[in-house]
């Protein structure tokens, strides 16, 4: 399994995987980019953080939570 670091952000498409690109690292929660907006906007999913106009990412810490609890206990 892919090793998550101790601090940092991460991209969508490192959390959900993209179809665009052949990625070496399986996604980390396996749902779609509409699943995982709709998720953010009730709560089951961290907010994500704006470093700038076209770059959103997600704290490895929220994520990292996340996966310790299960995506599915919301």
């Amino acid at each position: 399994m892919y090793q998550l670091p101790q601090i940092g952000y991460l991209r969508l498409s490192q959390i959900i995987g993209s179809k665009r690109t052949i990625s070496l690292i399986s996604p980390l929660i396996p749902v779609s980019k509409s699943t995982w907006w709709e998720g953010v906007k009730n709560g089951r999913f961290p907010k994500p953080v704006k470093l700038g106009p076209r770059i959103t990412v997600w704290r490895v810490e929220d994520i990292r939570i996340l996966l310790e609890k299960g995506t599915n206990n919301h």
